[in-house]
């Protein structure tokens, strides 16, 4: 374990404890000497951390401090450079560049210990094919959906007929095989989902969407049965 997961353990586990916990309550719990324990207490403390105590009273963590952001833990690097790399190779240039940008930030901040986990991290992500979108702007359609904007859009179902929609647009799933938009459509009066390939054309609005994007996914998610675990 390297020393900055320590450090962040140390600070979760500071924060089940209301009342000050001894050292050697918390040393063992870290499975740590109390010489070090003493250690990453003063680190954490002059990182800003409100840890109150001495050796023989007992620490406690005052509400309030929020660790450094870079304090990773492995596990937590692999995952985003995991999902960095899977943004890269299956989305559009304007994400993978997102991707690769917020990877570098990240790097430029981690401690030098977990700059090398992320710069050597090993977990690879196939190059597959991407999927046909047509001639849809997926960034157009991101900002749209951040700016609470409805769309126009024609759009062909299965058989080839083409109509006119206007939708309110509150989420876009990648698939493996295609991209689909989940919004709200004013034609059908109910949440529909469109496929990306099949949007023949689109422009992005000046209208608000009266409802916010929050609660139209939450409708949504009611009305599929779908369970939110994130």
């Amino acid at each position: 374990m390297s020393r900055s997961t320590r450090l962040l353990d140390l600070i979760q586990l500071l924060r089940t404890y209301r009342r000050p916990v001894s050292g050697s309550t918390l040393a063992q719990r870290m499975g740590i000497s109390i010489r070090t324990l003493y250690r990453d207490i003063a680190t954490l403390q002059a990182q800003g951390a409100d840890i109150q105590g001495a050796p023989g009273f007992g620490y406690v963590l005052k509400p309030g401090f929020l660790m450094p952001p870079m304090m990773l833990s492995e596990e937590e690097i692999e995952a985003l450079v995991l999902g960095a790399r899977w943004v890269a190779a299956r989305t559009d240039d304007e994400l993978k560049d997102a991707a690769r940008n917020a990877l570098a930030k990240i790097a430029a901040v981690l401690p030098v210990d977990l700059r090398h986990e992320l710069e050597t991290n090993s977990l690879l992500v196939s190059s597959a094919r991407k999927p046909n979108v047509g001639t849809t702007d997926l960034s157009a359609v991101r900002e749209a959906i951040r700016q609470g904007l409805k769309l126009d859009i024609n759009y062909g179902d299965v058989n080839g007929q083409t109509t006119s929609r206007r939708i309110w647009p509150f989420a876009l799933g990648y698939f493996e095989e295609t991209r689909v938009l989940a919004a709200w459509c004013e034609l059908r009066e109910d949440f529909r989902h469109f496929r990306a390939e099949r949007i023949a054309s689109m422009t992005v609005t000046d209208i608000r969407v009266p409802r916010k994007r929050e609660r139209l996914l939450a409708d949504w998610r009611r009305a599929h049965n779908i369970v939110h675990d994130m």
